[in-house]
């Protein structure tokens, strides 16, 4: 039996797209990515998730009069199809505890920085780019974690550190962190899940050796 991946965003899709290749090369751990449900219409990452033979599915945030009302139309869909674990890969929309309470400890989501630095509320896209280079900080990089009820809060699951450059713009420490860090820790922690690897106690994700 395939753990069924349904994976969750908003815009052009890159980290998507590393989940679609590392499918293709087998590499998921026996994961399969069964639907790509989008927050926005017309959202890139829809084509390619079309390209690739995944069903994609709109529910437009704009739809529903809060986040919540959106969170209990999720679920019902992830239902109805199935799923076993949720990837969020640039999902713009906070969901809210519903979400959390269908799928404990199986809801994924890849944050462009080292947490507990530069996330939270506000931490978004080049955002969080920008506050790390404002700090001066010498490491950046990518993290990816199970969600909880708080934002960029739940037990870290991988991590990857990305040099900061002096010459840096939030778009080249954007561009190399996605290229060296989050294309590559995400498929990874997928993997291990699917494989059934990723044990969670307190704050502490445990990855049990194969």
């Amino acid at each position: 039996m395939s753990t069924r991946i349904a994976v969750l965003v908003s815009g052009g899709g890159t980290n998507l797209q590393a989940l679609i290749n590392a499918q293709s090369r087998g590499e998921l751990g026996g994961g399969e990515i069964v639907a790509v449900i989008s927050s926005a219409p017309g959202a890139y990452a829809l084509e390619r998730a079309e390209k690739a033979g995944i069903p994609g599915y709109v529910l437009p945030r704009k739809a529903f009069p809060s986040n919540q009302a959106m969170t209990v139309a999720l679920v019902e869909k992830l239902r109805e199809l199935a799923i076993d674990l949720v990837v969020l890969a640039g999902c713009m929309v906070i969901f809210t505890r519903e979400l959390v309470d269908a799928y404990p400890n199986a809801v994924m989501n890849v944050h462009p920085a080292l947490i507990p630095a530069f996330c939270g509320p506000g931490f978004y896209g080049l955002h969080v780019h920008e506050a790390a280079l404002g700090y001066g900080v010498k490491l950046s990089g990518a993290t990816v974690h199970f969600v909880s009820e708080e934002c960029d809060g739940g037990p870290i699951i991988a991590q990857k550190a990305v040099a900061v450059r002096e010459d840096d713009t939030p778009q080249t420490l954007q561009k190399r962190i996605m290229e060296e860090a989050e294309w590559k820790l995400l498929p990874q922690a997928v993997a291990l899940f699917c494989q059934g690897r990723l044990s969670v106690r307190g704050r502490t994700v445990m990855i049990r050796e194969e």
